[in-house]
């Protein structure tokens, strides 16, 4: 189980005191856990599974299966999955709102200029899983 606590802070991009103030237990403990010196116990997975839900509780315990219990939570970022959802509502694209965005308002975050270079799009995603787009200049 070590082993997949690992690879769910790689996945998640955590370290492994974010985790144990996350779940509400002593960073040694996850320490002694990830060394092999402990297994983890009942509390520990319960703990974790609460705070995630949606960890696989067959992969958490016996390795079976994938990490994720949502299958679209793991492919959020997975270009195919992307292509196939911008084909899917390529009609509907008529009908979004887009707010309007003043260039001013938008954060320098690559403060080295390229010639030739705008944003085209920005995704927001927020903590209910949802997103929105915005799209500066296509008003």
């Amino acid at each position: 189980m070590k082993d997949r606590i690992l690879e769910f802070l790689k996945a998640e991009n955590k370290s492994s005191a974010q985790l144990a103030e996350e779940i509400g237990v002593q960073p040694s403990g996850i320490s002694h856990i990830i060394s092999g010196r402990n297994k983890p116990s009942l509390d520990f997975v319960l703990k974790m599974l609460e705070k995630y839900p949606f960890i696989s509780t067959e992969w958490l315990l016996f390795g079976r299966g994938t990490m994720y219990n949502d299958k679209s939570m793991q492919e959020l970022f997975d270009k195919s999955s992307y292509i196939a959802l911008q084909n899917e509502n390529e009609s509907d694209k008529k009908d979004i709102v887009r707010p309007e965005i003043n260039k001013n308002d938008i954060p320098n975050v690559n403060p080295q200029k390229k010639e030739n270079v705008s944003i085209t799009r920005i995704v927001l995603f927020y903590s209910n899983n949802s997103f929105q787009e915005y799209f500066p200049g296509n008003n």
